[in-house]
C-alpha cells in the first residue's frame, strides 16, 4: 500500500510491525481514518514478512477519543430520500465502519493492542478486535456512545461480552458511559495486564511480547489464532472437530523451518 497518511509504520524488530495511530490532536477517527487503518491491517495479514503487529498510538498523552463528531456527512439525508432508502444507505456505511474495524481481528497475525491515556468509545471497539490488550497505569476507558445519542455499533457490544467476564459490569458501562480505568479494566477480564510508564512504558512491554512471539513457526501461531477465533462462536465439540480438519493438514509442516 501507499504511506498512510494517519498511521506511523515501523518493524522494530525482525517479524514485529508497529502500527501508530498519528491524526492529532486526539486521533479522532474520520471516514479516511477508518478507511486507511483497514488498508493497514489488510496489508499486514498478506505481508509475509509480518509475524506479530502492535497497534498503538503516536500521540503522547492519549490512545483516540474515538469518533470525529464533525464528520457527520454520511449520516445525513442530502437527498431527500425517503425513510427506507436513507436506512440502507446508513446501513452500508455502518457495514463498511463494522469492516474497517474487523480487520484487526480478521489480521491472521496476532495484534497486540497498548493504550494509554484517554481510550473513549470507538476505543474499545477497536481494542475488542485485538488479540492481546496491554494498558498503561494512565489509561481511562469508555463506551460512550450512550452520550451521543446512539447504541455502540462497531464492536464493543458484540466482542466485549465475549471477552470480558462480568455482564453486570459491561451492562453498567455500557448504559451509564462512565469512565472506567485499567484496575478496573483488568479486573473484568478486559486487558491482561497494567503497564507504568504512559505510553512509552506499554508499547515497550508489547514489543517485547511480540518479539516472543515472532520467535514462534509463524504456522502453529497463526493456526493458534484461527482456531481461538473459531472456537469463540463454536461449541466444544465443532471447535475440536474443526481443529482436526485444520490440523491434519498443519501437522505436515516442516516445524523446524521457522
Amino acid at each position: 500500500m501507499t504511506s498512510p497518511s494517519f498511521f506511523k509504520i515501523s518493524t522494530p524488530n525482525d517479524g514485529v510491525l508497529l502500527v501508530e495511530m498519528n491524526r492529532p490532536p486526539v486521533n479522532a477517527f474520520n471516514q479516511p481514518f477508518w478507511e486507511e487503518l483497514k488498508a493497514v491491517f489488510e496489508a499486514a495479514s498478506k505481508d509475509g514478512s509480518v509475524r506479530v503487529v502492535v497497534l498503538s498510538s503516536a500521540l503522547p498523552k492519549l490512545f483516540t477519543a474515538g469518533l470525529d463528531l464533525t464528520d457527520t456527512s454520511a449520516l445525513q439525508n442530502h437527498d431527500g430520500l425517503d425513510a427506507s432508502r436513507q436506512a440502507l444507505i446508513l446501513r452500508q456505511h455502518i457495514l463498511d465502519f463494522q469492516a474497517a474495524i474487523s480487520a484487526i481481528e480478521k489480521c491472521v497475525k496476532p495484534v497486540i493492542g497498548a493504550c494509554h491515556g484517554l481510550c473513549m468509545g470507538l476505543a474499545v471497539d477497536i481494542l475488542c478486535a485485538t488479540d492481546i490488550r496491554y494498558a498503561a497505569d494512565s489509561s481511562k476507558f469508555s463506551i460512550k456512545e450512550v452520550d451521543v445519542g446512539l447504541a455502540a455499533d462497531i464492536g464493543t457490544l458484540s466482542r466485549l461480552p465475549k471477552i470480558a467476564g462480568n455482564m453486570s459490569a459491561i451492562r453498567e458501562m455500557a448504559f451509564t458511559g462512565r469512565e472506567f480505568n485499567a484496575e478496573e479494566a483488568l479486573r473484568i477480564g478486559f486487558i491482561s495486564r497494567i503497564v507504568p510508564g504512559g505510553r512509552e512504558g506499554v508499547v515497550a512491554t508489547a514489543l517485547e511480547t511480540a518479539k516472543v512471539i515472532a520467535a514462534k513457526s509463524p504456522i502453529a501461531v497463526i493456526g493458534t489464532k484461527h482456531l481461538l477465533l473459531h472456537a469463540q462462536d463454536h461449541s466444544v465439540q465443532e471447535s475440536l472437530e474443526y481443529t482436526a480438519t485444520w490440523n491434519q493438514v498443519m501437522l505436515q509442516s516442516d516445524v523446524s523451518a521457522l
